[in-house]
């Protein structure tokens, strides 16, 4: 599929998606344009076109995040989820995911974004990134590491001697981040 019948496809779903969390037409425009570039360059990434929305709305949360994140306006993550949620809601990991990656530096988020929800190589994401591959794999690793940190720190779990997670998730009162 052509970025042309992407956009004649899914433009109108991922404008709706965009202007429901702006409120702001020119910026969900504006927001709406830099995700198709990156579809437009990126497309030859996704490696089964049955997931192809799926992709196409991550690629507009990542975008609605970076320009939240540079204009300083403040946003729930809840609201990026795509699905809707019941309003007794049960306290998951995935609410301190959420709220770990919105916390997660873009150098480290977007490496991580690229290769573990992506599924590309590192040397593939070094040269998306136009960075060399140490550089990549050293952003990668501490990424994890950060994320691993962040449920330590949200939800009470330890590192066990094998290098995995342990514990029990915590009362959601009682997490830093996803309260």
């Amino acid at each position: 599929m052509t970025t042309t019948q992407i956009w004649e496809t899914y433009s109108e779903d991922i404008k709706r998606f965009i202007l429901s969390k702006t409120k702001d037409e020119t910026v969900a425009n504006d927001i709406l344009q830099d995700t198709f570039i990156k579809v437009h360059t990126k497309l030859h990434t996704l490696k089964d076109g049955n997931k192809l929305k799926s992709w196409l709305f991550s690629v507009a949360r990542y975008t609605l995040m970076d320009y939240l994140k540079t204009s300083k306006v403040k946003i729930e993550f809840n609201d990026f989820d795509t699905e809707d949620v019941p309003e007794t809601h049960e306290h998951t990991e995935k609410d301190c995911l959420r709220g770990i990656l919105v916390n997660l530096p873009k150098k480290y988020r977007e490496p991580i974004f690229l290769a573990d929800i992506m599924g590309l190589k590192q040397k593939e994401v070094a040269k998306k990134l136009s960075l060399p591959l140490p550089t990549v794999k050293s952003q990668i690793q501490r990424g994890r590491q950060k994320i691993a940190e962040g449920f330590m720190d949200c939800c009470g779990y330890e590192m066990s001697e094998q290098g995995y997670l342990v514990g029990q998730l915590q009362d959601k009162e009682d997490c830093k981040i996803c309260k």
